[in-house]
Order: C-alpha cells, then structure tokens, then sequence
C-alpha cells in the first residue's frame, strides 16, 4: 500500500474535526471547522484522483465551495 492509499485516514479525521468544530456554538471554532473542512475537501480530492474516484472528486469540489461560503458568512472578523 502506498502512501496515498492511506491518505483516506488523516482525510476522514480531518473530517471529523471539522464536523465537531461547525457544531460549536463559537462563532471562532465555528469558522475554524469550516477551514478545517476545506482542508479535508483538498485531502479526499488528492486520494480520489489517486484512487480515480471521479464522483467523489466532484463531490469534494462542491463541498469546498459551500464551505469557502460558511468560512466567509461565519467570519467572526466581520460581526
């Protein structure tokens, strides 16, 4: 098993984290959930092209743009 095969670890705990940090009432961790899922769209999109997953790599694609929208309407710089 190669590196990028294993990739779909660190990506699905990232994802959790994020998860975690959206659901908290702080607008901070809130908006840093958001960032945190943009990184795990980056690392699912790095394994799906590795595992030639293409519906996968849309899905990640379209989740990085919502959550590029959550991170700037959850800015806590701008309330």
């Amino acid at each position: 098993m190669d590196v990028l095969s294993l990739l779909q670890w660190p990506a699905m705990v990232v994802t959790l984290t994020a998860a975690w940090l959206v659901a908290s009432q702080s607008k901070v961790r809130r908006n840093w959930g958001f960032w945190t899922f943009i990184a795990s769209n980056v690392l699912w999109i790095l394994w799906g092209w590795h595992e030639d997953a293409v519906a996968l790599i849309v899905l990640q694609v379209g989740l990085f743009i919502l959550n590029l929208r959550g991170a700037r309407k959850n800015d806590p710089a701008t309330s």
